[in-house]
């Protein structure tokens, strides 16, 4: 295990601790959630070693880099995906029209394979190996690192560039937020898909909230420290918008969590309350970031 003495975003060695909870989904192992005195951010300490940070996504149930359908919330996961693949790239085309795309951390592909077929030229970074050979059955170009994309595309700007969920997982924060910026064109979008540590389902199932994924998530981004990261590497916050869908995803998951077992009723009437609340406070479980280069 790492134990980091210092703030991954900003480099303060004060912070405190926010939580102790544990690997419900995989390893059972307990964690600790710290929060940095100085920018806010939210990070998991200890963590593994990024040489093993793999070991804690080797089940096939961990849904984005596979296709498995066993199980009640795998089931619904990819039959709620269509949709979600199309209310996403029209989010995309609202900001930016369509041109190339990025999808850093792409897992199997689905997200670019749809864009593809709506005239996008997409390429895609994947650091899992089953994940990217199944998005390279029709993706081209997907990247195991963006150090292998920087080698064979050079010279490429995105017109947009998403991570649905991603940036939570990647030990290299700094460096990927550089990255990005570098990889955008002067007018293109970033949009930046996160869980919400203040959403009302967070605050309800606490340390069995599903979202926090430890240790999975290295980081847990409110919006403040969201935006202060972002800012010191050149972007500027234009919009946030909510994603619906995964307050009932993620209250199932915590109930099993909670209670040893799926209780669907008691889960869906836990999203609808998160979203509820959400309309007026705009904390919805996940949301999605909007941002520009500054």
């Amino acid at each position: 295990m790492n134990t980091l003495k210092k703030c991954p975003a900003c480099n303060s060695e004060e912070h405190k601790l926010f939580l102790t909870t544990k690997d419900y989904f995989l390893s059972h192992e307990n964690f600790n959630i710290l929060t940095c005195q100085d920018c806010g951010l939210m990070f998991t300490n200890p963590r593994p070693l990024d040489s093993d940070l793999w070991k804690y996504y080797q089940s096939e149930e961990y849904i984005s880099h596979s296709n498995t359908k066993k199980g009640l919330v795998s089931s619904l996961y990819q039959a709620v995906r269509s949709y979600t693949l199309s209310s996403k790239e029209k989010l995309l085309n609202s900001f930016v029209s369509r041109g190339t795309l990025l999808d850093y951390g792409c897992g199997s592909g689905h997200f670019l394979s749809y864009c593809q077929t709506k005239g996008w030229s997409v390429s895609g970074v994947e650091p899992d190996d089953g994940a990217r050979a199944i998005a390279s059955q029709t993706v081209r170009k997907v990247y195991k690192t963006k150090e292998d994309l920087l080698a064979s595309e050079p010279n490429t700007r995105f017109a947009a560039i998403s991570l649905w969920h991603v940036l939570e997982h990647l030990p290299d924060l700094n460096s990927v937020i550089s990255f990005l910026n570098s990889s955008l064109e002067r007018d293109g979008a970033l949009f930046v898909a996160l869980p919400n540590p203040q959403s009302y389902d967070a605050k309800k199932y606490k340390g069995h909230w599903a979202a926090f994924d430890l240790p999975r998530h290295l980081y847990h981004f409110e919006k403040g420290s969201l935006c202060k990261l972002f800012e010191k590497h050149g972007f500027v916050l234009i919009e946030t918008k909510p994603m619906y869908f995964d307050s009932f995803y993620v209250s199932m998951l915590s109930e099993k969590y909670l209670h040893g077992k799926t209780r669907f009723i008691p889960a869906m009437i836990r999203g609808l309350i998160s979203n509820f609340k959400a309309v007026r406070s705009g904390q919805y479980s996940s949301l999605i970031y909007v941002f520009r280069r500054a």
